[in-house]
This record gives C-alpha cells, structure tokens and sequence, in this order.
C-alpha cells in the first residue's frame, strides 16, 4: 500500500466507515477527478481484501477489515461524525480527533468526538435525533462528574503548567434548545456555522 492508501484505511479505522464521496474529499481533493480516482482506488481496496464494502444502500459504505458490521445501527451516527469532521476541517484541521473515546468507569461521559481544534480541546456531542431534556441533563451532570473527579487532568493530551477541561459542545438537531446553564464547564449548543460566528471565525 501507497502513503494514501495507508491513510484513507487509518480514516476508515478511526471514523469506522466512509461513503465514497467522503473518501474523495479527505483523499483526492487535490486531483481532478477525485470522484474516479476515490473509485479507483477503493476497487483496488476491495479487491486485495484490505476494506470491505456494503452496497445495500444507493451511497457504498465502506469498512476496514475487520470492522463494524455492515448492517449496524451505527452506520449513520458514525457517518454523520465524518460531516461534523469534514466542516470543521474547511475551518482549521484539527489536531487531535478521536471518536467515541474512553474516558473511563460508570457515570462518566461518553462523547461522540474528542478533538483539539482552533487551539482548544472540545468534547462534542453529535445529535441526529432530538434529545429529551432529561436526557441532555444525564449527559451534562456525565460531564459534571467527570470535572469533578480530576481525572482529566491526566489526560496525555493536556499541556504542561496548565490543566484545561474541554469544551463541551452540542452539534445538530434541537442544539440551542437546552437549558445547561450553571455547569462548571463551558457548553456551545451550535452548528458548525453557528460556532464559527460566535468564534468570530471567517
């Protein structure tokens, strides 16, 4: 396998699947057909058995081997993580981008993303269905435990001299619709557009 071969099956890794215009944007958008090269490429893929395919769907999806399963539940969570990661990057590359990490025992947060982003950590949460706000409120006082055992302090990621806990950050459907005032942390409720305002970002 090439240099780019090698990071489109770290992607398929890290992000547990890709449709084959997700593999053109973050692989081939510097040819002039990314589309046919991604296919290309991902034939080839597919042929030597290093990632496999589902064609249940009018868009393939596209999984490292081994993987999730084809027909998991997950599939468009996992999918709509990759949009959230596609925008961010046209605004700055993150630096750090971890999906659905661990963060340790019972009670604790269980995030959709981890990434370090603008120069900050962020812990994201990805709605693709309206929360309730009992549930939000389980999610939040998640957080609220996590701040207050230390354990993130430890984190490799952390920066000498200075301790920061992430940013909390509600992406999709009904973000902006929760009262999570009060926390000990910071929380953004916005799309990727509506954060790039409130960051002043261009």
């Amino acid at each position: 396998m090439n240099a780019r071969d090698k990071a489109i099956v770290a992607d398929l890794e890290r992000f547990r699947c890709l449709t084959r215009d997700d593999v053109a944007e973050l692989h081939f958008s510097n040819v002039k057909n990314p589309v046919t090269q991604a296919n290309m490429v991902l034939k080839r893929l597919r042929r030597d058995e290093i990632i496999c395919c589902s064609t249940e769907r009018r868009k393939y999806i596209y999984f490292p081997v081994p993987g999730i399963k084809k027909d998991s539940a997950k599939i468009g969570h996992f999918l709509a993580i990759v949009d959230f990661y596609k925008e961010i990057r046209q605004i700055e590359l993150p630096r750090v981008v971890n999906v659905e990490p661990k963060l340790g025992g019972k009670g604790l947060p269980e995030p959709d993303v981890f990434c370090i982003w603008k120069g900050a950590p962020w812990f994201v949460e990805i709605q693709r269905s309206q929360f309730s706000d009992r549930v939000m409120q389980e999610k939040m006082n998640r957080y609220e435990n996590y701040y207050l055992s230390g354990e993130w302090e430890k984190e490799a990621w952390q920066p000498a001299g200075k301790k920061i806990f992430p940013y909390v950050w509600v992406v999709g459907l009904g973000a902006g619709k929760y009262s999570i005032e009060g926390r000990s942390f910071k929380v953004f409720q916005a799309n990727v557009g509506e954060m790039k305002l409130k960051l002043g970002l261009k």
